[in-house]
């Protein structure tokens, strides 16, 4: 004679069913705290997520240097000649002496990254001040964006390692409740003894 098995059920299923209303003599009031924790959790998500995404992404946005900033803050694009031949691609690529032109007609010089193998006279485009001073490359802002929703993913997933941390806090400790309302049951029938024993 075959018996039929109840299938298993994972955490977030179980907690799933505990949210539908019913009359369940056998659901205890853990159960119900299980599936209201798992309620609660994916209403903050929910809730939260999209904010701190646009926050974050705002943020981002705000703090990051574009090209624009650049150029208002008087920077300017300019072509530094290399000096001497840049080492072939390798392991690690060093920098080259170059020389360049100011925008206010002065002469500098310093080191860039070109690309690897060019030779002597190639001109790579830097980004200097108006004194001439070598910057770092600003981002374009298509980058700024893209960095942005990087770091906008990265919130909301961090949001969701948090809220994932509470839920197994929060069901180890209704794990402990239920396990100390066991343990009480399973006293109070042992001090009962068995059903109908006479003294």
């Amino acid at each position: 004679m075959s018996t039929s098995r109840m299938p298993h059920l994972s955490w977030p299923a179980r907690m799933a069913r505990g949210l539908w209303p019913d009359r369940n003599p056998l659901r205890r009031p853990s159960d119900r705290a299980e599936a209201g924790l798992l309620a609660v959790l994916i209403v903050a998500f929910l809730v939260a997520a999209p904010f701190l995404a646009l926050a974050a992404w705002r943020v981002t946005v705000s703090v990051t240097f574009t090209i624009v900033d650049a150029q208002h803050a008087g920077w300017r694009q300019v072509s530094a000649v290399l000096l001497t031949d840049a080492p072939t691609s390798g392991y690690y690529d060093p920098p080259v002496r170059a020389a360049w032109t100011a925008p206010d007609g002065a002469r500098r010089q310093g080191t860039v990254y070109p690309d690897p193998g060019a030779r002597a006279g190639t001109a790579t485009p830097i980004w200097v001040t108006a004194a001439g001073r070598q910057m770092a490359w600003p981002m374009t802002p298509s980058q700024a964006g893209g960095q942005a929703g990087v770091i906008a993913g990265l919130v909301v997933a961090s949001w969701g390692m948090v809220l994932w941390g509470a839920g197994l806090f929060g069901r180890y400790l209704i794990d402990a409740r239920r396990m100390a309302a066991l343990d009480a049951e399973l006293q109070a029938v042992q001090l009962s003894g068995p059903a109908g024993a006479s003294p």
